[in-house]
């Protein structure tokens, strides 16, 4: 017969590995997610550039002339135009990022400086996977280990107790 912490180690480890072995599918709904939106805000940046090149001006010196404008709804779009090529180019850099890593690293590399909105919508609309690939295996081991680490470690008081008790009598 199994005895209760024999028992509570497997399941702390199961549940350590099957949230982890997770990451990579996070991560692969994530990266689909950002191309989507870097797609389409590549779309609004380039119509942007296009109506500024039509009147012989870069794109810095098209969000110059809103933002000088009197009327304060030019000034209002000038400003929403320059928040939307700025994440434009933080999704870029994050999709840099995310192709360098290589896939084992790839859940990480969501981790760092993610798009609120991409990453908010990932995890909405998130479908577990079976981690059939090698780095989902990794994952998934590491999670066994970590979990099995976590028990171990919450284990560790009342271990001593009980081998202390055992002594004593």
């Amino acid at each position: 017969m199994m005895r209760v912490g024999t028992v509570l180690a497997l399941l702390v480890s199961l549940a350590g590995g099957a949230a982890t072995s997770q990451a990579p599918e996070l991560a692969q709904q994530y990266r689909q997610r950002l191309h989507g939106a870097l797609q389409e805000l590549a779309q609004v940046v380039a119509r942007f550039e296009e109506d500024a090149a039509s009147h012989e001006l870069q794109r810095d010196e098209a969000l110059a002339v809103y933002s000088d404008a009197e009327e304060p709804f030019l000034r209002d779009r000038g400003l929403s135009m320059r928040r939307v090529i700025e994440r434009f180019e933080h999704l870029e850099r994050q999709a840099v990022r995310l192709a360098e890593w290589p896939l084992s690293l790839r859940p990480l590399a969501v981790l760092v400086n993610p798009d609120g909105d991409v990453l908010k919508g990932a995890v909405e609309d998130f479908e577990p996977a079976v981690p059939l690939t090698a780095h989902g295996m990794i994952w998934t081991v590491s999670g066994l280990l970590a979990g099995f680490g976590l028990y171990k470690t919450l284990a560790f008081p009342f271990r001593r107790r009980r081998a202390a008790r055992v002594r004593g009598q």
